[in-house]
């Protein structure tokens, strides 16, 4: 991972936890950081073009679907475990924003841009890395939108 984030021009300090960060509030146990800024990289499937969306989100926050749906043309569900591994080459719960094996549409909630750094998957379930959330948006070409459930 460390080195996507070179290639990506981002600075990130990958961690290797001693207990899963698995979940939002796992990593901000561990890390000793607010529920807020883990970053969720959470992958959804646009049904009919059968394609990955990869949603960046706060670890406070859940995404609604239908507003997700809205803004990506398209009906969406939550991927299935087989579909992130094939799509993404990484298992949920440590798909990272960035260094996937194909391209996929990123899109950033915009609560997200509230932090100065957030911490970030680094491709395991133990592994993480911080990143500030407008240096992301500019890597990923990722489109900040208002999917959070209210």
């Amino acid at each position: 991972m460390a080195g996507a984030l070179a290639r990506l021009g981002l600075r990130g300090d990958v961690r290797e936890m001693p207990e899963s960060t698995r979940s939002a509030a796992e990593a901000a146990e561990a890390l000793g950081c607010d529920v807020a800024q883990i970053l969720k990289s959470l992958v959804f499937r646009a049904v009919r073009e059968d394609a990955p969306v990869l949603v960046l989100a706060s670890g406070a926050d859940r995404v609604d679907e239908a507003k997700l749906a809205i803004v990506v043309g398209d009906d969406v569900e939550r991927a299935s475990g087989a579909f992130v591994r094939a799509r993404t080459g990484y298992a949920i719960g440590g798909v990272p924003p960035v260094g996937h094996d194909d391209a996929i549409a990123v899109y950033m909630d915009e609560r997200v841009l509230a932090h100065e750094h957030v911490w970030a998957a680094a491709g395991t379930p133990r592994s993480v890395f911080t990143v500030s959330p407008a240096d992301l948006v500019r890597a990923t070409g990722a489109t900040v939108v208002d999917v959070a459930d209210a």
